[in-house]
């Protein structure tokens, strides 16, 4: 469903673990965002961008190659796809379409569309890397932790940032990645903040943000929980009163303190 809209931009919040997927219009070009999750959600998204595209050109950015996040990829067939040298260069990309596969098997779920791992069209090599089209202009930066493969988009001149699976206010961070490479990503993220006009941060779960400060308290909160991992924390009560959804992600948090170690 639709949780937030401006001028430019649309935000779908699927009922699953709240995973967000936008949409962005601009004049020459519009943008999508990990099209996710249920049947009926992505067909909600597809229709919506078919009644808005008018014929311009439909760019997806996948964030990252979690399943849930390319879980709606080939809804739409004709779009050109952003993502990381490692999203596209990802060794086992037949693992995240397994999960896709259990997870609709398990839920007797069918799709009207195929399930693939996305064929990236343009390939993010390094940071400040661009993208200009009409008067948009999209910057992306590597974001690893979460994932190996996980990038950033800024995009002007709407002072969007798209953040991925970081600075959520529904979840704390998820180090699959490699814990290091998270604390830097957090420090990349609070310099992206202080050094842009960014008017709306976008995470791949939970709620957007357009409070600066809000923003700037999010990456505090990740960056503090990562630093207390290492110190065998932070105590599970206080996460439990930050996060409402605690309980169901205990055993993600205790992965975490092992990433940590």
């Amino acid at each position: 469903m639709i949780i937030f809209q401006n001028e430019h931009t649309t935000v779908f919040q699927s009922a699953l673990y709240q995973t967000v997927s936008v949409f962005i219009e601009t004049d020459q070009a519009v943008f999508l965002t990990d099209p996710a999750w249920l049947p009926a959600e992505v067909e909600e998204i597809r229709k919506f961008v078919h009644g808005r595209r008018k014929g311009r050109a439909l760019y997806i950015i996948f964030t990252h190659s979690d399943f849930d996040h390319i879980i709606g990829y080939k809804a739409f067939e004709d779009a050109i796809i952003i993502a990381s040298r490692e999203f596209a260069e990802r060794q086992d990309k037949e693992k995240p379409l397994m999960q896709i596969k259990e997870f609709d098997t398990r839920n007797y779920i069918t799709r009207n569309y195929e399930i693939a791992y996305p064929k990236v069209d343009i390939m993010i090599h390094k940071d400040s890397q661009r993208l200009c089209i009409g008067e948009a202009s999209l910057i992306f930066y590597k974001a690893p932790g979460h994932t190996h493969d996980g990038l950033f988009t800024i995009v002007e001149p709407y002072g969007i940032f798209i953040a991925g699976d970081y600075l959520s206010d529904a979840e704390f961070p998820f180090v699959e990645g490699d814990y290091e490479d998270y604390i830097k990503t957090m420090i990349k993220a609070k310099n992206l903040l202080e050094e842009n006009e960014i008017n709306l941060l976008l995470p791949g779960h939970g709620s957007p943000e357009t409070s600066k400060q809000n923003m700037l308290n999010r990456v505090r909160e990740s960056h503090e929980y990562l630093l207390a991992l290492k110190r065998g924390g932070p105590d599970p009560e206080e996460l439990s009163k930050t996060y409402k959804f605690f309980e169901g992600l205990k055993g993600m948090h205790e992965y975490n303190l092992k990433m940590a170690k």
